[in-house]
């Protein structure tokens, strides 16, 4: 059947260049999604209850499309009706005419509920409502709606424009046609989409915490500092940032709040519990790069710490954080959060990984990967190194892939 046809029978006619777009929320991400649909060719209502806010996103949009003409990858006439595309609004009610709003205010769930109510009561019957939300359940901000069938995820990484994964998140009232029209509206935003199950942590959230979090147990049992450990990582595990430098870029107040929300959201699992270690940088104000310190000082002239360069040291280090990551990936292929190519693809996408956890782990061997873990197991007696079901019994089957 042909797709346009099927989706023109919902509403959904034209949905990939005629279908005008709206962005809740013009702070960094929520403008970079603007400015992705804008390229895509959409007209674009932005908006935001607050005109600094707005002003300063216009301004940007401004510099990033003249920085681009100056680089020769846009010309000044496609800059020019680029910049025309848009409508900069501090009213919701500008939403009206859109085919697709999505969301990118606070994290907060009681003011989404709020505001999917408002935007529910000003769009048309078709408008798909998505939210760019990292940590909240799309069924419970569907749960707001007189129609929950149209709440969508639609997880952007930051930055919008420059990360090519998009993650697509059906709640459990969502569609099939709101699923299939909205997956292709990003796709055709030159985009790597994949889908995944209403869980915490959606997929790259939730497989990559023991990128930091087994880093940060390491330090704390003294068995290496932050220089080393982020040494091991990118120089021996070929990972383009350490956990430490990555956690001050991201910040660390955002990536410890991640953490606690989904080690709540898992019912206190130990796989996903927090380090008192971020918490203590995190209450110290410590936030990395954007605060001048983190787990590194990033004062004008302060020398950073030289890592202890032992191999084998390192390789421990390594193969520790690696199990564990694989483990997870393992883990969420297991419980059907996502299909094993598209594990592999958002974690390679979405946070650069070199290589993608399950077939890294099916290179690497898996009865390799599970004595690892279960050295882990025996030695710490945490269920925090409990290996994966599907990893145990594919090794018991003999099987050498998933």
């Amino acid at each position: 059947m042909d797709t346009t046809h099927f989706l023109s029978s919902f509403g959904y006619v034209n949905y990939r260049i005629n279908m005008k777009v709206g962005v809740l929320g013009a702070g960094t991400m929520g403008a970079g999604i603007a400015q992705v649909a804008a390229q895509a060719g959409h007209q674009v209502v932005l908006v935001d209850v607050n005109s600094e806010v707005l002003d300063k996103a216009k301004k940007n949009l401004v510099n990033v499309l003249d920085r681009l003409v100056e680089k020769g990858k846009l010309s000044a006439a496609d800059s020019g009706e680029i910049r025309n595309r848009f409508t900069y609004s501090t009213s919701t009610s500008d939403f009206s005419t859109c085919g697709i709003v999505i969301e990118a205010i606070i994290e907060n769930i009681s003011i989404k509920h709020s505001v999917f109510k408002e935007l529910e009561s000003i769009v048309s019957e078709k408008c798909i409502l998505a939210s760019n939300t990292s940590s909240l359940p799309i069924a419970s901000i569907g749960s707001a709606l007189k129609d929950p069938s149209r709440i969508i995820g639609i997880h952007f990484f930051n930055p919008a424009p420059l990360m090519p994964l998009v993650e697509i998140i059906p709640a459990v009232q969502t569609s099939q046609e709101v699923v299939t029209a909205a997956k292709e509206l990003i796709d055709s935003w030159k985009k790597i989409t994949v889908l995944c199950k209403d869980t915490p942590g959606f997929i790259v959230n939730r497989v990559a915490r023991p990128f930091y979090g087994e880093a940060l147990r390491i330090y704390e049992e003294g068995l290496a500092d932050f220089a080393t450990i982020d040494w091991a990582m990118t120089e021996l595990g070929g990972f383009r940032m350490g956990p430490f430098t990555l956690m001050d870029y991201i910040g660390n107040d955002i990536n410890y709040t991640v953490t606690e929300s989904v080690f709540t959201a898992f019912y206190y699992d130990p796989r996903y519990k927090p380090s008192f270690t971020q918490k203590r940088h995190f209450e110290a104000g410590y936030l990395g790069r954007k605060s001048g310190r983190g787990y590194y000082n990033y004062a004008e002239g302060t020398a950073q710490p030289e890592p202890a360069k032992n191999l084998e040291l390192g390789q421990q280090i390594v193969d520790r954080i690696l199990v564990m990551l694989m483990n997870e990936a393992i883990d969420a292929l297991f419980l059907n959060v996502a299909s094993k190519e598209d594990i592999d693809l958002a974690m390679t996408n979405g946070v650069n990984y070199p290589k993608g956890l399950l077939a890294w782990a099916e290179e690497k061997s898996l009865p390799w990967v599970l004595e690892q873990l279960e050295n882990l197991f025996e030695e710490y007696g945490e269920d925090r190194y409990r290996p994966s079901p599907l990893l145990k019994r594919l090794v018991k089957a003999g099987k050498t892939s998933f």
